[in-house]
């Protein structure tokens, strides 16, 4: 846990006076609630009853050959239901909202799959369920919004800044300064102001503990990984899939790689690489962590193919474990992904998410560099149906093309 919100310098509570009471209320919900065996049940009976766990972990033994080195696990949380780990965390916080009385959710999503997974719980136990999402992000990602409109949340598209994720957490946050007395802002990710990060970290942890457990099952002789590796935009799913082997015996091992995205380039603007780049300490959106910004503070645009790693700021955990050595960053290209995206496809039948994908492809290099006779676990943190507009776009560029225009035709009316 934090010490009183902070992980080092990083973390904390930097908000608005209106917003001080929600957040001591949350905090006092969220550690009571640790220690209470009813709700302790009914996260476990949503999980196995609703959300499908425990999700496998997969040895990939054709990637494994294939790719040469150590051997490659993928622990598969797109089986989990709505197709993402993000379901783990949205279940945790709606049902503190209804423990807290609370009959309206609000949240932010990028990808898209924080968004599904919060429409779904919401629609699961009966919340009134508001998404803001940013206009790009609705464009990129449109299977998902049409998924949370199915399940009975608005979508509020948002037109400022670079109508992406960075945006859509500042309208969520306007949103529940004016509402909070029966709305909880179910965030997504593991930052913003405490206790979000902690609680983010405590409901995604499940990854990390079955991952253990399923490892442990399947080699017990060797059960403990050599590596541990997951894609980072705001890092929910990473920290859980790392929290059992935050704190060791011997500080390097595991080795924990979390991948950002590197875009298309090193230009600002290009990428969205805070840990393995140029992040620069500062405040913004109530924590304090490493995000990208110019030399007046203020936030920079990003870009990667992936939505969801397309975020200026990190968790401040994540953040202070990547200055303390405890995590290796790398950046990961938009190209790489894509490659990973299909190498995963053909040597085992997985379609990694585009933000997950960062991840297959640093696994890969990890493998490699590491070697035979040892073990590497990647987090497959969500499937790619989602993404099949970007994918068979970059992909397949002509056909995918034409079957669209020819799609559109046959729509129309005559």
């Amino acid at each position: 846990m934090s010490n009183k919100g902070y992980f080092g310098e990083y973390g904390g509570r930097y908000v608005a006076e209106v917003l001080r009471r929600p957040l001591e209320e949350l905090e006092a919900v969220f550690e009571s609630a640790l220690t209470d065996s009813r709700f302790c049940d009914e996260i476990e009976a949503f999980a196995r009853d609703y959300s499908g766990r425990p999700t496998p972990l997969l040895f990939a033994k054709n990637a494994t050959r294939e790719a040469g080195g150590a051997d490659i696990f993928v622990k598969l949380e797109g089986l989990a239901n709505t197709g993402a780990h993000k379901i783990n965390n949205a279940a945790g916080q709606a049902l503190l909202a209804g423990r807290m009385g609370k009959s309206r959710i609000i949240a932010e999503t990028g990808a898209g799959q924080h968004g599904v997974a919060t429409a779904a719980a919401c629609a699961r136990l009966g919340l009134e369920c508001v998404v803001y999402m940013g206009e790009e992000d609705i464009r990129r990602q449109r299977p998902n919004v049409y998924w949370m409109e199915l399940f009975g949340a608005e979508v509020r598209p948002v037109t400022s800044g670079t109508r992406t994720l960075k945006d859509a957490v500042n309208a969520a946050l306007r949103d529940w300064a004016a509402s909070w007395e029966n709305t909880h802002y179910l965030l997504g990710s593991a930052l913003g102001p405490a206790p979000f990060p902690d609680m983010v970290r405590e409901f995604q942890a499940v990854i990390g503990r079955e991952t253990r457990d399923q490892l442990t099952a399947a080699r017990p002789a060797a059960s403990e990984p050599d590596a541990l590796v997951a894609c980072v935009g705001g890092g929910s799913n990473a920290i859980g899939f790392f929290e059992p082997w935050l704190v060791t015996d011997d500080a390097g091992r595991p080795l924990l790689v979390g991948a950002e995205a590197g875009g298309r380039g090193s230009d600002p603007g290009d990428n969205a690489v805070r840990m393995a780049g140029a992040g620069c300490l500062g405040v913004v959106q109530g924590y304090r962590s490493r995000f990208l910004t110019d030399a007046d503070g203020q936030v920079l645009p990003t870009h990667s193919i992936s939505a969801g790693l397309d975020y200026a700021g990190i968790g401040p955990q994540l953040a202070h474990l990547g200055e303390t050595g405890r995590i290796r960053f790398v950046a990961v290209s938009d190209r790489s992904a894509l490659e990973a995206l299909q190498f995963f496809a053909r040597t085992e039948g997985l379609i990694f998410a585009m933000e997950s994908a960062h991840g297959a492809a640093a696994a890969l290099d990890v493998a490699r560099e590491l070697g035979s006779g040892r073990t590497v676990v990647v987090n497959m943190s969500g499937r790619g149906d989602k993404d099949i507009f970007i994918s068979a776009a970059a992909l397949d560029g002509a056909a995918w093309r034409a079957f669209l225009r020819s799609e559109s035709e046959r729509e129309e009316p005559a």
